[in-house]
């Protein structure tokens, strides 16, 4: 029988390039850092990740979202794979840095905590891990259908969960927290300024 495409198959085969416009300020990373991004969808945040570090890795789960990335400008030495978040093909403590941008919120609760153990899993001591993901302050939070506390399923199918910094320092308590804060900013929409909000965590891994 054959697999059933995700509905995120549908949507990068249907839409194309779903992430454009310029990817959000990252932290530094020293150019030979060996770089992990969970998640990298088209490519947005990986094309900026490739131009710091010459050492970069990136998964995702949807076979039409790696082909998309491998097609970016400034991604051909970049290794790309089509790999589940929640059961990484790598060995424990193989990257200095881990991004998580934008992937853990499309997750239920188990599958986010599943995620943030192979982030960590994966991290070498003293190497750092960045997350951002929508906030319970943005303005589509409680909008479509409530799958679980501050989860969301919208048409498509694609579910959408709201953190709060609290919930982001928990799930990734194993490491420590150096910064957890909330960015927020204005988008003007029909005549409408409405509220839009990220969570963004930076951690680090003690060794």
């Amino acid at each position: 029988m054959t697999a059933q495409p995700s509905p995120w198959d549908e949507d990068y085969r249907r839409r194309g390039n779903l992430w454009g416009g310029a990817p959000a300020p990252l932290p530094e990373i020293p150019a030979d850092a060996a770089v992990l991004e969970i998640g990298c969808g088209n490519g947005k945040t990986l094309e900026a990740l490739a131009r710091r570090s010459s050492r970069v890795t990136a998964v995702d789960i949807s076979p039409e979202a790696v082909a998309l990335a491998r097609r970016r400008p400034g991604t051909a030495e970049a290794d790309l794979a089509v790999a589940d978040a929640r059961h990484l093909p790598f060995r424990d403590e193989a990257f200095d840095a881990v991004f998580l941008v934008h992937i853990a919120g499309h997750l239920p609760l188990r599958g986010r905590t599943a995620i943030a153990s192979e982030a960590v899993r994966v991290l070498r001591p003293s190497g750092t891990l960045f997350f951002r993901s929508f906030s319970v302050e943005d303005m589509r939070a409680g909008k479509g259908t409530e799958t679980e506390p501050w989860t969301f399923r919208r048409g498509g199918g694609i579910i959408t969960h709201y953190f709060t910094e609290a919930e982001t320092a928990e799930l990734f308590a194993p490491l420590a927290a150096v910064s957890v804060r909330t960015h927020r900013w204005r988008m003007r929409i029909r005549g409408q300024d409405l509220p839009r909000a990220e969570v963004e965590g930076v951690f680090r891994r003690e060794g």
